[in-house]
């Protein structure tokens, strides 16, 4: 700024040099437009198995009677020294493996699951320790059955916005711990086991890309399906055992009649968000929960039963493991192949629900 005389003044600017934001339509902005694929997929089962005859010597039920209701014959149950941690490390290694890249690869740990090891540390940091994945961001996604595509939806979000490169995300689940074995309508449905995937990042327009996830949860219907003891408000005490509140608890009939509706909708918002039809869908592969349940929902969406992939006679309801599981065994199958257009779908305690569809 220059005097000129006393009180007058003249301002002399430098002149400015702007940085104008790149134009949406920019091919420099299309190229940073990161997308996710998944690069590997891994899963694991206990050896123990405990089969519906098996449950006959426990309870009042028989084979025939589980497997008219359920569609399940047998279930996998974790060995005493077998935590959900242990459980992942094995899917997690398989998937990394699949995936072609190392532990020092790993940007992030992401573990859904409604049986950590232990209130905390999380089981996601406990899986980066057994990993050795030193220093990577690490947590844990609750939202019991449709936990896996939750974590899957973050992990996503993280690899879109351009922060994370690779993220393991696994389901993982001991459900044997939290089911009471006197109760005879819950006692048939749950196993333990892990599944797990690499994201991994991809251009937008790449033929292998998650295209949408979409998430609901519906609080008001929480009493439908819950472990009412041990948490914060009602915890462990001699009342707690006494009662078996440390045990999962369910309204069947209104838990079945939610799951198919709202295992429905999602997997209808996901083809309408994508502008896709029933008959576009090469795969579904809804929540293993029940076989009669998976095949209402196709019936209500208008998928052919052709395109189920499931599990649930082998392995019954895995929770959050469910989904990722039967997707490692039909690509390791060869069923699922590269440019295969996949749905999936879950519904889960809270009451959550969940759906992805994804090119494969």
């Amino acid at each position: 700024m220059k005097i000129l005389k006393a009180g007058v003044f003249r301002a002399s600017f430098e002149p400015l040099h702007l940085v104008l934001p790149i134009p949406l339509h920019s091919d420099s902005m299309h190229r940073m437009v990161f997308a996710s694929r998944i690069s590997g997929t891994g899963s694991f089962l206990p050896d123990k198995i405990l089969t519906n005859k098996d449950l006959e010597k426990l309870v009042d039920t028989s084979d025939q009677w589980i497997l008219d209701r359920t569609g399940i014959s047998q279930r996998h149950i974790a060995a005493a020294e077998e935590s959900t941690s242990d459980l992942a490390l094995q899917a997690s290694l398989l998937a990394l493996d699949a995936a072609k890249i190392t532990t020092a690869e790993v940007d992030a740990i992401i573990v859904a699951t409604t049986t950590p090891d232990q209130i905390l540390p999380s089981t996601a940091c406990i899986l980066q320790q057994k990993l050795k994945c030193h220093s990577v961001m690490a947590l844990d996604v609750s939202a019991a059955c449709s936990g896996f595509i939750y974590a899957l939806s973050v992990a996503d979000q993280f690899i879109k916005s351009g922060m994370y490169k690779n993220i393991l995300v696994s389901g993982a689940e001991t459900l044997s711990r939290v089911v009471n074995y006197k109760d005879r309508q819950t006692c048939i449905l749950f196993g333990d086991g892990a599944g797990a995937v690499v994201l991994s990042r991809s251009d937008s327009d790449a033929q292998s890309r998650i295209l949408s996830t979409h998430l609901h949860a519906s609080g008001e219907l929480g009493d439908l399906l819950s472990v009412p003891g041990g948490g914060s408000r009602m915890p462990f005490s001699q009342y707690v055992l006494d009662e078996s509140l440390q045990f999962i608890q369910m309204k069947g009939r209104e838990v079945f009649k939610n799951a198919v509706r709202t295992m429905a909708d999602r997997s209808k918002e996901a083809l309408r968000a994508n502008n896709i039809t029933v008959s576009d869908v090469n795969w579904f592969i809804g929540h293993q929960a029940n076989l009669r349940i998976i095949e209402a929902v196709a019936d209500l969406v208008g998928l052919d039963r052709q395109a189920l992939l499931m599990n649930v006679a082998m392995t019954g309801n895995t929770s959050a493991a469910s989904i990722p599981i039967v997707l490692d065994q039909e690509v390791r199958k060869g069923t699922i192949r590269r440019g295969d257009l996949v749905l999936t779908t879950a519904f889960g305690a809270g009451l959550t629900s969940a759906s992805c569809l994804l090119t494969y």
